[in-house]
């Protein structure tokens, strides 16, 4: 215990960072007991690894945010004339941050420490001032200081149930903190808002960075996982009656392939109890990868069930383009709004979607010239029905602008019953496989694509919800509405050979 170091032991570890942040701090456990904070091995691992901007997609209840509570008190305490700010996602997290972390880490230092470092200000509430002119504040908004460091908690709750704040966050405070060799910033967060807001996003560009091993500049995030497993909280003793289901073993063997280690049955036990407990929300507050992490359900989504059977079945992966078939595209063209490009491969009985584009506010130029620029060896282009309304203001179609600017080859999807181009989804989703660094965005597209809600009935309407899904998702509706067993075959729906600069009206009804 801390009372019993002495100020001579202190002395000589003051200048080590990880020695203090193990020996100087008590805080209150979930107990409320007085207990001395001693770093887990995932809280080691952040300090060891923690980077200019650093994005942690987590399990719950793992001691990240009181890390960092502990990191930044430590931070400000041993520099001078730093600030530390931390933006928590409600007032109670606020204020046990504070009172029962911070502060109380404070009052409760080893008394020569306490003379050492001198009695803070805390007239301010939630803030502490220090004789060093460090400061240190919890916050529910960004309160436009420039914190050399700044830590922000649940970003995915905020994102979730207020999406201008957490814009704001990113925004204001995240960018209020310039570059510099001490300066530091930390999100956390579980996936409560799934597949959408800035959380994810950042997770995203972050996870991108650490697969393709790119250096990373003081502006990149570097990304920090701990799934459930690594914590030996999440286990259950005493349960040799529970037996797993096939299903449950079949889980647990997929997911032990993909991270690479075996689990105890106790470990895969806990999981059982919890997910009976958690239902829906397991994977967003405990996942096991970083997929699971992001699976969250929305209601009222149209394809829940068939992007869940997409991750349990580890359908998005590495698919880059296979050299030995053509590339086709399925276009959404947007007037006034997005216009979206899917790239796929068919090979086979499998639908590959290997990349994906989308763009706003220019002209078709641009997205024949995306074409070329990707190099691909292309075979079908699969347009929407309306590519050959005459635009007004040139009096020429669409659909032959795009064939003057090289895009042939083209299939003109028919106009069905949007019903009816769902249905189709559903049907062809088994065949999907998704490239996750190209195509992933397409997935994601169709997760969230959901019904609209009728706010004065309180039910879901039969008609999509318009949002920036919307443009991938049609997209993939086309080209499920013309797709056939040999569409990848260099021949047509009725077995001829597709030529150049040949143009199809294709008959849903006739697939």
């Amino acid at each position: 215990m801390i009372e019993e170091t002495t100020e001579e032991e202190i002395r000589v570890h003051l200048s080590d960072r990880k020695w203090r942040i193990n020996n100087l701090y008590f805080i209150r456990d979930s107990d409320g007991n007085k207990v001395l904070f001693r770093m887990k091995k995932i809280q080691e691992e952040l300090l060891d690894n923690l980077h200019f901007r650093n994005i942690i997609p987590k399990a719950r209840k793992l001691g990240v945010s009181t890390f960092f509570c502990i990191f930044a008190l430590d931070h400000i305490l041993f520099s001078e004339n730093k600030t530390a700010g931390i933006i928590a996602h409600t007032q109670d997290a606020m204020k046990k941050m504070f009172r029962n972390t911070i502060l109380f880490a404070v009052e409760n230092m080893h008394p020569w420490l306490q003379s050492y470092i001198g009695k803070p200000d805390i007239s301010t509430a939630n803030e502490l001032k220090f004789n060093n002119g460090g400061q240190i504040f919890v916050s529910l908004t960004t309160r436009g200081d420039t914190p050399n460091f700044l830590h922000v908690s649940e970003l995915g709750y905020i994102s979730a149930h207020a999406p201008d704040k957490a814009a704001e966050i990113i925004s204001g405070a995240v960018n209020s903190v310039s570059m510099g060799s001490q300066n530091i910033v930390s999100i956390e967060s579980t996936a409560d808002n799934g597949r959408q807001g800035p959380f994810y996003e950042i997770c995203m560009q972050a996870e991108k960075l650490r697969v393709t091993d790119t250096p990373l500049t003081a502006l990149d995030w570097r990304i920090h996982f701990f799934p459930w497993w690594l914590d030996p909280q999440y286990e259950l003793h005493g349960a040799g009656h529970m037996v797993l289901t096939k299903e449950q073993e079949e889980y647990f063997a997929n997911l032990e392939r993909e991270i690479g280690q075996k689990l105890s049955i106790e470990k895969k036990r806990w999981h059982v109890k919890a997910k009976e407990t958690n239902g829906e929300n397991m994977f967003s507050q405990f996942p096991g990868t970083l997929n699971e992490a992001f699976s969250v359900s929305l209601e009222g989504a149209y394809y829940k069930h068939e992007v869940d059977a997409v991750y349990a079945e580890n359908r998005v992966a590495f698919f880059p383009v296979d050299p030995m078939y053509p590339v086709s595209t399925a276009w959404d063209i947007g007037v006034a709004d997005s216009t979206a490009i899917v790239f796929f491969q068919s090979i086979g009985p499998e639908i590959r979607i290997v990349d994906s584009y989308e763009a706003h506010g220019v002209g078709l130029e641009h997205y024949a010239k995306i074409l070329r620029e990707r190099g691909y060896r292309y075979e079908k282009h699969v347009l929407p029905h309306d590519i050959e309304v005459t635009d007004i203001s040139t009096g020429v179609s669409r659909l032959s602008t795009l064939w003057a600017l090289g895009v042939t080859n083209v299939i003109v999807a028919p106009k069905v019953y949007i019903a009816d181009g769902i249905d189709r989804v559903r049907t062809l989703f088994r065949r999907f496989r998704f490239d996750k660094q190209k195509a992933g965005g397409v997935l994601d597209a169709l997760q969230v694509y959901r019904k609209e809600f009728d706010e004065g009935h309180g039910v879901w309407m039969d008609k999509p919800k318009h949002g920036p899904e919307s443009h991938m998702c049609d997209a993939i509706r086309y080209l499920c509405v013309v797709w056939t067993e040999n569409f990848g075959d260099g021949v047509d729906e009725w077995g001829e050979p597709v030529r150049d600069g040949g143009v199809k009206i294709v008959n849903f009804f006739d697939n």
